[in-house]
């Protein structure tokens, strides 16, 4: 008895090894027109295995692709659609960019310092100060996600002046927005949803009450 692990390797396992078999058969037929008209066969087979591929707009050139990939590009067929790119199918995707700054404080993230730098480069004025203002609020808001048992306003402003390298300065009498206020906010935006009825679907405005018996 042969094990599985000493056969061929399954290029794709959906379709299973007897395909795969018929396949490679399929490699060895020296007539064209027959060699064709088997593949054309084994992939109507193959769409019957999977007939929700049929949902698709370009499902028999997946087919095609699939019965090339299976034969390793070895079967030697004029189909309807020119084989897959081997390269193209099998290269690997670039590498995702990925940021290797420091974060200089982990609550606030590394989009927080990006907005004081761009701060930093405005003109003077009433928008910049409102910017500032919001940022400032902001870094409580993101402390408190991290920290809710205790966060002081002074810290607070203290890592605002140090983020900014103290080229930002808030107004002497400026005050953060209250721990409770921003809690509260938080805690509506989470509980709030749209009404639901008996049936666990949205009620229907438009829906007139039925009379009770």
């Amino acid at each position: 008895m042969e094990y599985n692990t000493a056969r061929k390797y399954l290029d794709m396992p959906e379709y299973g090894r007897n395909i795969q078999k018929m396949i490679l058969y399929t490699i060895t037929i020296e007539d064209k027109e027959k060699r064709f008209k088997v593949a054309q066969v084994i992939v109507n087979i193959m769409s019957q295995m999977h007939p929700k591929m049929r949902e698709m707009a370009d499902y028999k050139h997946k087919l095609w692709d699939h019965l090339y990939i299976i034969s390793e590009w070895k079967i030697n067929v004029e189909g309807p659609y020119p084989p897959p790119l081997k390269e193209v199918l099998y290269s690997k995707p670039d590498k995702i960019p990925y940021s290797s700054g420091k974060i200089r404080f982990k609550p606030y993230g590394k989009n927080i310092e990006r907005m004081i730098d761009k701060a930093i480069l405005l003109e003077d004025g009433p928008g910049k100060d409102l910017l500032m203002k919001i940022i400032a609020n902001h870094l409580k808001k993101s402390y408190l996600n991290w920290n809710r048992d205790s966060v002081n306003d002074g810290l607070i402003l203290k890592h605002f002046d140090e983020l900014s390298d103290g080229k930002l300065k808030l107004d002497d009498d400026f005050k953060l927005a209250e721990t409770s206020d921003i809690l509260a906010r938080k805690r509506k935006k989470k509980f709030t949803s749209k009404p639901r009825d008996n049936n666990y679907g949205y009620k229907n405005k438009n829906r007139k009450n039925k009379p009770t018996q």
